[in-house]
């Protein structure tokens, strides 16, 4: 079985990230989205919100599960057999620090980081954007998820 994580803060999960996993399902049996404990991020939802969010994304795709993990990456990999870890590019200057991870990873793990670029139409979107949308009170419909409501 070929499983891979699609690791993230996911504060919250766009619609860039569920075409990630989408696509990812053409390449992989199961993808478990890990929802990443980082201290240093100050996030507008709890991580079971979030959790909670992503759930009932995918909740009649039996190949998608979400976890929440505190700790590397690779070992978050290691703890479910996940041979890959997923990720998604939006830009160029995306590409470098993906870039130097992965290598990362690889050489402390042996686990490979499949990159896929972000539909074009998806390219400018992120959390950080969406989060700025929610504090000021603007629909983000567009920008999630079909039947995702926060």
């Amino acid at each position: 079985m070929k499983r891979a994580i699609f690791p993230g803060t996911f504060d919250p999960f766009t619609i860039g990230h569920y075409s990630i996993v989408k696509r990812g399902l053409k390449l992989f049996d199961e993808i478990i989205i890990g929802i990443g404990v980082n201290q240093a991020k100050k996030t507008l939802f709890s991580i079971e919100k979030r959790q909670d969010i992503i759930s009932q994304t995918f909740k009649n795709e039996p190949r998608v599960k979400v976890s929440i993990y505190d700790s590397l990456t690779v070992d978050f990999a290691r703890s479910v057999d996940a041979g890959f870890i997923l990720r998604g590019l939006r830009s160029v200057s995306d590409f470098e620090y993906e870039h130097n991870i992965a290598d990362a990873n690889r050489k402390i793990s042996g686990i490979e980081t499949v990159i896929l670029f972000t539909d074009y139409e998806y390219s400018y979107i992120s959390s950080t954007v969406v989060r700025d949308l929610i504090v000021y009170g603007k629909d983000i419909s567009i920008f999630l998820p079909p039947n995702v409501k926060i």
